[in-house]
């Protein structure tokens, strides 16, 4: 586990960050800058490395200070991530009504956007649906990446019997006990 890169991802407004505080109290240190303060959609933090948003234009020198740690990479930015190194990944799937929910709900606090605007949401659904489809596939194809799909919903309404799958597959190396008590079924405010 020391040598592997933990990487938790999945859509945005899946459950990503939620996941990267539930690693960190399990004992998985994040790899984050800190940069992304807190806020109202985030309180607990967003968990982010502002350097991962650079895996497209090749800047990939910062990954062996990962190796060991949890790393958050949105999907748009996994089929960067090079074949040099092996990877756990942590995939986070949360239904989709509520996603574009809690992304029509931020952008709104923001002012780019209204909450109560769902116009267009089916062509984004089918879009995100399509992506997923294509990360799935190329996952898959991946020699060095080991995934388990974490599914946001049944998480919060259960999450014991997910972070046992989630230590299983991690070999063992978390506490879960302690991740269990951050879960917060309080952060669930978009459900659909």
């Amino acid at each position: 586990m020391k040598d592997e890169i933990v990487v938790v991802s999945g859509l945005p407004r899946s459950g990503t960050s939620m996941m990267m505080s539930i690693l960190e109290a399990g004992g998985i240190p994040p790899l984050t800058d800190s940069i992304r303060a807190a806020d109202e959609d985030n309180p607990r933090g967003y968990y982010e490395f502002e350097r991962v948003k650079k895996l497209r234009e090749g800047d990939v020198t910062w990954l062996p200070e990962a190796r060991g740690k949890a790393v958050k990479v949105i999907t748009a930015l996994l089929t960067f991530l090079p074949a040099a190194y092996n990877y756990r990944v942590v995939f986070m799937r949360r239904a989709m009504p509520e996603v574009l929910a809690s992304q029509r709900q931020m952008l709104a606090r923001r002012g780019r956007g209204q909450d109560s605007d769902k116009s267009g949401d089916e062509e984004i659904a089918r879009l995100f649906g399509k992506h997923l489809r294509q990360i799935d596939a190329w996952l898959a194809a991946q020699p060095n990446v080991e995934r388990i799909d974490v599914d946001y919903n049944a998480l919060l309404d259960n999450p014991l019997p997910h972070l046992e799958a989630i230590n299983r597959f991690l070999g063992g190396a978390v506490d879960v006990e302690k991740m269990v008590r951050v879960v917060d079924r309080g952060l669930h405010r978009q459900r659909v």
